[in-house]
């Protein structure tokens, strides 16, 4: 076959979860702890550790009150460009080396690290005030005295722990007792894991029959537990207690676990803690934070690099121009800090403040209110990002069901005609004084059921076939036990480990059949008469991950009739109904509308037939050898010929705005990929809702790949699709990425949309790194919750979305919204403002300090090489802070197109993906700018100048003032009011100081006619060239931003 390209293994890598083990491990090594072992807790007695556990704080802080300084300092000068301005300064400690003030070289420097450390310091405060805010919330603990009150901060391995409803689980803990009667407790896990079904947990059996929460104090009992580690879906632990006879041993899994950063949904429960710190599950999935360089900041670095090469270039042609005589190499040294302007240290500073004022902008944003900037160093990151990768729940969705469709083959109801529905249930309970079961049983034998018939049997079979518990709550007015007895409307509410099936139940409830109440054995319905119907729950087969299905089978307690209800993904029940020809077609039309479709159907068992299935099911659960294998097996000889009731049509309601806000982001060129650690179906369903996969794109799934071969046959029929969407498995990427990694990210990045799903919070920060290691593009990464940290500090400019969901993502991120929509506004005008107006500053920057420099070079070959400065003292202090320092950095208020053009054309930021702001041919640009205007400005002032030497330094600094504030008009594409005020204030306080200059300028002769006409001719010639050229370019080469506001 010619498409089955071989495809070569790559050498495998380091797993993410090893690099993680390790990293902690060697963490604790390195500060003298021990490995982490197996532990036993003994309940409620912490003092009797083995060992010393960490404390438990959460600590998002890069540095401590020790390492700040040092660490600030090491981070600003391992970069050339400030290394190279502190040896400057240092080396003016030198009598030799001296060129003049020891000021002029320490104060910008001085500044500089002033600047920095402050901004530094604000947002390590800041982080600390956040971390204190998580690590002060109070909880309840048991001991010998009673409950006391402690901080989350203080809780230890071994304390009993009581959790309220609705209160973040504090630290990993055993889950010993609850406050439900049917003794189990659901979880929230999506801050952890990312997945919107809630979990089921269930109490350690022992210490859940205790009389009350205070005997767990009086029993002897210890909890054995595995080493710490980052595998959030499993565990292996033992519960003994030791002062019964005989000794109780229970086996602790996974559902006997309360991780930290889950949050409690119904009751309230007691667990002792077995993790704390840096040993919970949540913090070991969870990067360390990392102090993020803009990639504009290291081409600015490049640049300054080439910057002192042509330093050195200079200076080392000068001294071969005296022919190396005398101490050539003091002279080489001399020259070189003589032409250290070539490099501005201005340049540091104006780029540092300019990003200050980028923030402060991005904070005043009406149109995107709530945004924070928690990392002020990046912001140029945003104008150039080329991989968005997504969280979905709570992100992309508000994780809010709505049901939206119930369709019947020959009539489908939507969200309008939802009435018609409840008129049918009404007729159907209110026909006849029949009891309403019996009137539709005789319904349902007619060869042709009348259309109420159709929809009672749907609605029933939706308000049956589910795992949700209705539990009743006083709301002040009426208290539980009687709310529960009279099953209160108001005090109900509905718990499931899946938000699809709540939304399913509170319809059947809006259309007149209302689930009042259920345990283990039975379900109530309330029918629009009030009526109870009861029904007994004969079996229950529960929705899992490989059958795609659920089922149950119910009696009527008032006709004794048997019905095996199920629903299911239409790929599996298509084989299970009856034979129809609609099923297929409309399932299709449900999902391309992104609604999760689920197929309900029914069959009616006889006694005879229930008996003999649960003979031979009982059997099959007994059996030892492939017990699920002949369990599966007898299920199935119950699914067939089933007759097919309904779809349903659920919709996860996606945020506001989020559909127009990828579109936008696409046509801006960045390619969005979705990380989730929820189900296929529904990442795959929200993916076509949110329409991240146009109606025209195909969707290709990953098929479940295991093994080497498996993911090379997959790779290879994956490579053969063109244009494609592609969804994948956390589990196959996995093994993907151990063989062929560089051929599946070269695949991947093709692809124009990208779906992960069941993906861990490790994997979604790998996939990160692999993108920016494979591509050398720049990424964003969006979350809401816990699971979405490492992605967002992996990434390099992370955002957090605040959501219902806490505030975890958006404390780690480096910029915090509130809607998903506003992330447009973010990228398209303020990541794009950002870098254009850094790429412009810095060049202009760039331009002033060689302007000078080329000066320097001029002066000194026209008088013999001498190693003699030009301008001396205040003059070359002032040249770079209160003359030009206003007009220039005015240029962080310019932008070329106005805001609402910048969101309605995204086809601009693609524009900048190619760095042309700031690149090579732009800055040689400059560099020739700088040369030409610096040669002119000296050679004019040389040619014109009289008699006085004093006459050549007025000429020449007061043109070169003048060309820089006319060169900065030139540079504004938009005028802003402040940038008027800066050219106006510049020049005056130039004029001005003229009084105060008069050791360096000749006062008298500036106010003489011949001064003026010098320096008008000499900065005519040096700026009206370049006006010209600019007239010229925007007449026949416009940029594209030009044709949108002319």
């Amino acid at each position: 076959m010619t498409d089955n390209i071989p495809l070569q293994p790559v050498r495998q890598k380091k797993r993410m979860d090893s690099k993680h083990r390790g990293g902690c491990c060697e963490c604790l090594r390195c500060c003298g702890r021990r490995d982490p072992r197996p532990r036993s807790v003994w309940l409620g007695h912490p003092e009797k550790r083995e060992q010393r556990y960490p404390r438990n704080v959460i600590n998002n802080q890069k540095y401590n009150f020790f390492t700040f300084l040092p660490g600030v300092l090491f981070n600003q000068f391992k970069y050339f460009f400030n290394l190279y301005f502190l040896l400057l300064a240092c080396s003016q400690f030198v009598v030799e080396m001296r060129l003049g003030a020891l000021y002029t070289y320490w104060v910008p420097l001085g500044f500089v690290l002033a600047v920095t450390v402050i901004r530094e310091a604000a947002e390590e405060l800041r982080c600390y005030m956040r971390d204190k805010e998580v690590n002060s919330q109070i909880y309840s603990k048991l001991t010998a005295r009673g409950t006391v009150k402690v901080k989350s901060s203080n809780i230890q391995v071994g304390d009993l722990i009581i959790v309220e409803k609705n209160q973040r689980v504090p630290a990993d803990m055993i889950f010993l007792r609850t406050s439900e009667k049917n003794g189990s407790c659901f979880l929230r896990t999506d801050q952890l894991d990312g997945e919107t079904d809630w979990k089921l947990r269930l109490p350690v059996t022992c210490t859940q029959r205790l009389p009350t929460a205070s005997d767990l104090l009086q029993i002897r009992s210890y909890v054995y537990a595995e080493e710490p580690n980052i595998d959030i879906h499993n565990f292996v632990g033992t519960f003994t207690r030791e002062d019964s006879d005989p000794p109780v041993n229970e086996s602790l899994s996974i559902e006997n676990t309360l991780w930290a950063s889950t949050v409690i949904a119904s009751g309230t429960v007691v667990g002792v803690v077995l993790y704390t710190g840096r040993e919970l599950r949540s913090v070991m999935n969870t990067s360390n934070p990392r102090s993020k360089i803009g990639l504009f900041d290291l081409e600015v670095n490049c640049l300054t690099k080439i910057l002192f090469g042509a330093l050195v270039v200079v200076s080392l042609v000068m001294v071969a121009l005296q022919h190396f005589a005398g101490r050539w190499y003091l002279q080489i040294i001399r020259f070189l800090l003589l032409f250290s302007n070539i490099i501005p240290i201005s340049l540091r500073v104006n780029l540092d403040m300019g990003k200050i004022v980028y923030s402060w902008v991005i904070r005043r944003d009406s149109k995107i209110p709530g945004t924070v900037v928690r990392s002020s160093t990046i912001p140029e990151q945003l104008g150039r990002i080329s991989y968005l990768l997504t969280d979905k729940t709570g992100t992309l969705t508000q994780n809010e069901m709505v049901f939206k469709r119930l369709h019947l083959g020959t009539v489908a109801y939507g969200l309008d005609s939802m009435d018609e529905v409840q008129s049918h249930i009404f007729s159907i309970y209110t026909q006849a004084q029949d009891p309403p079961a019996v009137k539709g049983l005789s319904l349902a034998t007619k060869v042709r059921r009348s259309m109420s018939s159709r929809v009672h049997e749907a609605v029933k079979a939706i308000a049956l076939c589910h795992n949700v518990t209705p539990v009743y709550e006083s709301n002040g007015v009426t208290d539980q036990a009687e709310a529960e007895r009279h099953y209160e409307d108001s005090c109900r509410v509905y718990q499931a480990s899946s938000p699809d099936e709540v939304a399913l139940v509170q319809w059947t409830e809006s259309v007149g059949l209302t689930l009042v109440g259920r345990d283990q054995s039975s379900v109530q319905l309330r029918s629009p008469g009030g009526h109870i119907l009861n029904f007994t729950i004969l079996q229950i087969f529960p929705f899992t991950y490989e059958s795609k299905r659920m089922g149950i089978i119910v009696r009527d307690e008032s006709t004794g009739e048997i019905t095996f209800y199920m629903k299911g993904a239409d790929v599996v029940m298509a084989g299970i109904v009856q034979y129809n020809d609609w099923l297929e077609e409309e399932c299709g039309n449900m999902a391309r509308e992104g609604l999760r479709v689920l197929v309900v159907a029914k069959k009616s068992l006889t006694e005879e037939q229930y008996q003999d299935f649960e003979a031979r099911y009982v059997q099959a659960k007994l059996s030892v050898h492939d017990r699920s294998l002949k369990v599966a097996t007898v299920i199935e000889s119950l699914e067939m010929e089933m007759e097919l009731l309904c779809l349903t049509g659920v919709e996860d309601q996606l945020q506001t705005d989020v559909r127009p806000t990828l579109e936008t982001l696409r046509n801006a060129g960045i390619k969005v990929w979705m990380l989730t650690g929820d189900k296929l179906e529904t990442a795959t369903c929200t993916a076509k809702n949110a329409h991240l996969v146009t109606r025209t794109q195909d969707i290709h799934i990953f098929r479940l790949v295991t093994n080497r071969g498996e993911a090379h046959l997959e790779l290879n029929a994956f490579r053969r699709k063109h244009d494609c969407a592609l969804v994948i498995s956390g589990d196959s990427l996995e093994v993907c990425l151990k063989y062929y990694e560089c051929e599946f990210m070269e695949l991947a990045c093709q692809c124009p949309a990208v779906v992960c799903c069941r993906c861990a919070p490790t994997q979604k920060a790998q996939i990160v790194r692999l993108l920016q290691e494979r591509t050398g593009k720049l990424t964003c990464a969006v979350g809401d919750g816990g699971n979405d940290v490492s992605m967002i500090q992996e990434a390099d400019c992370g955002v957090g979305v605040e959501g219902k969901e806490g505030k975890q993502a958006s404390l780690a991120a480096d910029f915090s919204i509130t809607q998903f929509k506003h992330l447009g506004r973010l990228l398209m005008v303020h990541g794009r403002n950002s870098y254009k107006r850094s790429a412009a500053l810095s060049q202009f920057v760039i331009h002033r300090s060689l302007c000078i420099s080329t000066m320097q070079a001029v002066f000194s070959s026209v008088f013999y090489f001498a190693s003699v400065p030009l301008y001396q003292g205040f003059l070359i202090i002032g040249y770079s802070t209160i003359y030009t320092m206003f007009p220039v950095f005015s240029l962080v208020l310019d932008k070329d197109v106005k805001s609402e053009v910048a969101m309605l054309y995204p086809e601009l930021y693609k524009d900048l993906l190619k760095g042309r702001p700031l690149s090579y041919k732009t800055f040689l640009i400059w560099v020739l700018i700088s040369i030409y205007q610096g040669s002119i400005i000296m050679y004019g002032a040389l040619l014109l100048f009289e008699s006085e030497f004093v006459h050549i330094v007025a000429i020449s600094f007061t043109s070169l003032i003048l060309t820089e504030l006319l060169m900065v008009a030139l540079t504004i594409q938009t005028w802003h009011w402040l940038m008027i005020v800066a050219e106006l204030l510049s020049l005056s306080c130039y004029i001005a100081s003229l009084v105060f200059l008069h050791e360096f300028i000749d006062v008298y002769f500036i106010a003489t006619l011949s001064f003026l006409w010098k320096v008008t001719v000499i900065t005519l010639v040096s700026c009206l060239p370049l006006y010209v050229l600019k007239y010229l370019r925007r007449r026949f080469s416009p940029p594209s931003y030009s044709k949108l506001t002319s």
